[in-house]
């Protein structure tokens, strides 16, 4: 029996591959991440390693996070150490490597099947590389495990307007979060993270057992997982600086739509502002162990609230530096086994 299996963003979880910060640094400023990560000149785009404190720290909360995790009953498993100022190239550009942190960029598991996706930063090329040996254990186990077609990722494909930087649909190109699983049903982000391009690749492979719903024009900066966050059927918390509801999805309005509150405390504590990756509502990206439990940034006060008085036990954490690299719970995981069926939650 394959030891991947993931259907949802809230059924209960079994197996967990938590981000690991070691060598962590920023992208290398070029094109793919000016419009994916900086819409500013490449020449005031942060470049080299993160500082070794803001490494240090995230692994403290990472470890705190990862004995909840544990308590719950939850396998966790972490990515290898990766050299990622080694230097790569293709016969069109060359780049250094980024990080190891969110394995929700790079992986994409739709129940038994876990995706390599194509990803739109140059620097992200070969990140999958350190999850080979992980890989390589879900596909003996019985995994469907895929690979789409590497992008180019030529300068063409970034030939965009900043301030609407969806790249070019050239070729295929997006990340695994610009994806939410909602069983057969998967919402998908076009934005500067992903071409609706890529969405249709997507839905090629998963076939008519499933529908790809587009999320377009609402926000552009990177993933959905910031945007929409799926708790349990039938709830879904969302963005009110990026949705209404007359531009949700026409299938998500058969929910129960709530809207987070504004995110308290940003600013990412003391870090450098020019260099932060990630947006002000960095810390809505909960992680659920189960319908019923959900992880939570601990400043987000009002938010944990809202959730209570909607049935659910939160669990506050920290991740301090969340906004500098750019990811919070949902991003620093990827659930590679949750326990429920493959179904329909939507006519």
């Amino acid at each position: 029996m394959s030891i991947v299996w993931s259907c949802t963003e809230w059924d209960p979880l079994e197996e967990v591959i938590v981000g690991n910060p070691l060598n962590a640094r920023f992208p290398s400023p070029d094109r793919s991440t000016q419009v994916a990560e900086f819409s500013r000149p490449l020449a005031d785009i942060p470049r080299g390693p993160f500082a070794q404190r803001i490494i240090d720290e995230t692994e403290e909360d990472l470890s705190r996070f990862i004995d909840v995790l544990r308590q719950s009953g939850a396998t966790v498993k972490r990515p290898e150490t990766w050299r990622h100022e080694r230097p790569f190239s293709t016969i069109h550009w060359e780049a250094q490597g980024f990080y190891n942190y969110c394995p929700r960029d790079v992986l994409l598991v739709v129940g038994d099947q876990i995706i390599e996706t194509p990803n739109v930063i140059r620097s992200r090329h070969q990140e999958t590389f350190s999850y080979r040996a992980l890989l390589l254990d879900y596909l003996r186990s019985g995994a469907r495990w895929y690979s789409a077609p590497k992008p180019m990722l030529l300068d063409s494909l970034f030939e965009v307007d900043l301030d609407k930087p969806t790249p070019r649909n050239d070729e295929p190109a997006f990340d695994a979060a610009n994806v939410l699983r909602l069983g057969r049903d998967l919402i998908y982000l076009v934005s500067s993270t992903g071409n609706e391009l890529g969405g249709r690749w997507l839905e090629t492979i998963l076939g008519k057992d499933f529908r790809v719903h587009y999320l377009k024009d609402v926000y552009y900066g990177s993933h959905i997982d910031s945007t929409l966050v799926a708790l349990r059927p039938g709830l879904l918390l969302c963005n009110p600086a990026r949705v209404r509801h007359d531009t949700l999805p026409a299938v998500l309005k058969q929910w129960e739509i709530i809207y987070s509150p504004p995110m308290e405390n940003v600013g990412g504590h003391g870090d450098d502002q020019s260099a932060l990756i990630g947006s002000d509502w960095i810390d809505m990206n909960a992680f659920s162990i189960n319908p019923n439990t959900v992880v939570v940034d601990r400043d987000q006060r009002a938010l944990i609230g809202l959730l209570e008085k909607k049935g659910l036990d939160v669990v506050p954490l920290k991740l301090r530096h969340a906004q500098l690299l750019g990811g919070g719970f949902h991003c620093a995981t990827l659930d590679t086994r949750r326990k429920g069926p493959l179904q329909r939650y939507f006519d």
